[in-house]
């Protein structure tokens, strides 16, 4: 579902572009505003949420969908903790479907699904770890979930088979989300060189953050 947003970049509190390959973290208070900006069209950007107060309340992807009844995020979808919590909604959205079934690209996804000598290439889950290991928070690799592909397209076939196709999302696009409840976010600005997604060409977002709570 396409939905434009009514905010102005020029008055978020928080700007920061993110270059491909680079992690970020941050906490939105309950009704800050997240928006996620696809610069150059077919980045995929991969998201995990957790409760602020209860860190161990990650995001379900399997709530989420049972609850909304559709494999695809778009605006009007609420993001929903394994407790069933509602952590944020998508307000605004451009890019029309997001998915959250394929999962972060790993050392090992890399070697199975493209050849053993990709293995040691830079992925999602090693960006994730080490935003975890820097960050002061008491979040390990034990607390890393399926997570949402924010602009990634993963159709399910027929036969109940996912297909990592060409991206549907262009340049500027974006993905709006309001946070219903504190909540801390943990990116990994995908640097996937072997998915023609992207068009094997990783690429910078923007994030905008309109809240008076902005730091980092």
């Amino acid at each position: 579902m396409i939905i434009e947003s009514p905010r102005k970049a020029e008055e978020a509190q928080y700007d920061k572009v993110l270059p491909a390959g680079e992690g970020w973290m941050y906490e939105l208070k309950a009704g800050s505003v997240l928006r996620i900006v696809d610069l150059e069209g077919n980045q995929a950007v991969d998201t995990l949420f957790y409760d602020a107060r209860n860190l161990e309340d990650h995001y379900s992807a399997v709530i989420t969908l049972a609850q909304q009844a559709n494999l695809y995020l778009t605006a009007g979808s609420i993001l929903r903790a394994e407790s069933g919590k509602a952590l944020l909604e998508i307000v605004a959205d451009t890019c029309g479907r997001h998915d959250t079934l394929g999962g972060a690209c790993s050392a090992q996804s890399n070697g199975v699904r493209y050849d053993h000598s990709r293995e040691w290439m830079h992925n999602c889950r090693d960006t994730f770890m080490l935003q975890l290991a820097t960050a002061s928070s008491s979040l390990s690799k034990r607390d890393l979930a399926p997570n949402i592909n924010f602009f990634m397209n993963v159709p399910v076939t027929p036969d109940g088979n996912l297909e990592f196709a060409d991206g549907i999302s262009a340049p500027g696009r974006y993905v709006e989300m309001e946070a219903l409840t504190d909540t801390l976010v943990l990116i990994s600005n995908c640097p996937q060189l072997n998915n023609p997604c992207n068009a094997y060409n990783p690429t910078p977002v923007r994030l905008l953050v309109w809240d008076n709570h902005a730091a980092n």
